[in-house]
């Protein structure tokens, strides 16, 4: 079940898990994060790709191109007919896609890139890719750390999803897995898919506070008003998400450990949540 494998596995478990069709035992675990984990360096080369683009670039359209241009440094991957190579394939998406997204983030907030600390958990190591900066030590805090994996987690699979699907047509041409993945994550922008993730928040700041919830409700049972509910129900899971559960107690978890449990934008996703549960 999701709640057993986000509560006691990592998520590079998963990722062999999904590979491989079951969890690794000890000494595959250790052989599997240890491979990962020593390819997570990109070439030098890819800071001038990433410089062509304006600071202002959405971070999407950023990744889409990073991992697209990542194609262009192994020509073997277009052998996936080989074994060998789709497999060196897969473990370089997985261990460079943490560098890449994290050369997006900070390029788009002007600070130095981090290189990646092959000592860290793989979790680990990307939040110090995003969060850490020359001037100053930075400590991956273990709660935070825990609660990103546990996403990754939530999010490694979900059947045939728009992405998943996008994935596979471009893979059935017979591409690399480099570029059928860029492809994904280009769907994965969409509105529909990732993108509401942004249009939530998006929402919960145009809502603004509390007492403005059930104004906006109206407006969305308004047909002609367009505005629409961002977060709330989904083509597969009609009554309840069960990822929703897990993710309400991770949540908990870091706005506590941050001290932010009074958080405005918390309070009012909570309150909405409640309402919007509760209406019909």
């Amino acid at each position: 079940a999701i709640d057993d494998l986000a509560g006691k596995c990592g998520f590079l478990e998963i990722c062999y898990l999904l590979l491989k069709g079951e969890l690794p035992n000890a000494k595959q675990k250790e052989e599997f994060n240890s491979t990962v984990m020593n390819h997570t360096m990109v070439h030098e080369q890819m800071q001038f790709f990433l410089r062509g683009f304006r600071r202002d670039a959405h971070p999407m359209a950023v990744l889409t191109g990073l991992v697209g241009a990542m194609s262009a440094f192994y020509p073997d991957a277009a052998n996936i007919n080989d074994p060998r190579e789709r497999e060196i394939s897969q473990i370089r998406l997985i261990a460079k896609l943490p560098t890449l997204v994290a050369m997006a983030y900070k390029y788009n907030i002007g600070q130095p890139l981090i290189y990646p600390q092959n000592n860290l958990s793989y979790t680990g190591n990307f939040m110090r890719m995003m969060f850490a900066t020359p001037c100053e030590d930075y400590k991956v805090n273990p709660v935070l750390e825990r609660a990103l994996d546990r996403i990754f987690i939530l999010h490694a699979d979900h059947e045939q999803n728009a992405s998943t699907s996008t994935v596979r047509l471009a893979g059935s041409s017979g591409t690399n897995p480099i570029a059928a993945i860029a492809a994904g994550i280009a769907c994965l922008w969409g509105p529909a898919h990732g993108g509401a993730n942004e249009a939530a928040l998006n929402m919960l700041e145009e809502i603004g506070s509390v007492d403005k919830i059930d104004e906006f409700i109206k407006q969305v049972k308004d047909k002609n008003s367009g505005v629409r509910l961002m977060g709330f129900g989904h083509r597969v899971y009609k009554n309840y998400d069960p990822r929703a559960k897990l993710m309400r107690e991770t949540c908990h978890e870091v706005l506590q450990e941050l001290g932010l449990e009074n958080d405005r934008l918390f309070k009012l996703a909570m309150a909405l949540e409640k309402i919007a549960l509760e209406d019909e």
